[in-house]
């Protein structure tokens, strides 16, 4: 599901209508990696995030042979496919808050590619949690010059004002409260560097690495076309 005010709601329906069938091998929930980080108390995240946190536990609590995927920050998410693909197809820049904090965006197939893996042969991975990221984590500086060596044009990082930047670029977008909340909190740990982590789940699961900045743009060249 989508980011929702819903979200936690139609998390607990699902886990009773699949309870209620009581015939289910698995139930892969795709959550984030966020929740890795928080606890009852914590307070600095999104709605969104405590939604997510909170379905976890309500799946947990629930019996069902559960297996939970925490993928960080999608490379197809409107922080990047909105903020960074379109600038740098437009004028070869890349503008976002994030200042010197490092990421490791993750692509929806390789996420997709291991929901299969799971889905297939499901019997190993009930009971287990899998953080999901791209190769590496790098700061947006770094990440622009790997665009650039992929596009073979410059592209460069403007650190622009978080405040100006929610408030003109992300707020021009017009997004339902709830979303926009999420992403300005989403830019946000990012500059507080809460998004540098880097595993190998991928490829363990899949037997293939995690896809980078030159395979992303080999395969979606149509983003970064003016």
């Amino acid at each position: 599901m989508s980011v929702s005010s819903g979200y936690l709601e139609a998390t607990v329906t699902t886990a009773a209508v699949a309870r209620e069938y009581a015939r289910l091998e698995v139930l892969v929930n795709m959550s984030q990696m966020t929740v890795s980080q928080m606890d009852f108390t914590s307070t600095t995240e999104s709605d969104q995030h405590r939604l997510q946190w909170l379905g976890e536990q309500a799946l947990d609590w629930s019996g069902l042979p559960v297996t939970h995927l925490r993928p960080t920050v999608f490379m197809e998410n409107p922080l990047f496919s909105v903020f960074v693909y379109s600038s740098i197809a437009q004028e070869g820049t890349i503008r976002l808050p994030f200042g010197t904090g490092r990421t490791s965006p993750v692509a929806a197939g390789d996420v997709a590619a291991v929901v299969t893996e799971i889905l297939v042969d499901p019997t190993s991975h009930i009971g287990k949690t899998y953080h999901l990221t791209g190769p590496a984590s790098v700061g947006m500086t770094t990440m622009a010059a790997e665009f650039a060596d992929a596009l073979g044009r410059p592209v460069s990082y403007v650190d622009v004002s978080y405040e100006a930047w929610v408030n003109h670029d992300l707020r021009a977008l017009g997004l339902p409260d709830h979303v926009f909340q999420h992403l300005a909190t989403m830019a946000r740990l990012h500059a507080e560097n809460r998004y540098d982590r880097r595993t190998d789940d991928i490829e363990t699961i899949t037997g293939s690495p995690a896809t980078g900045v030159r395979e992303f743009v080999g395969t979606h060249p149509e983003m970064f076309t003016a």
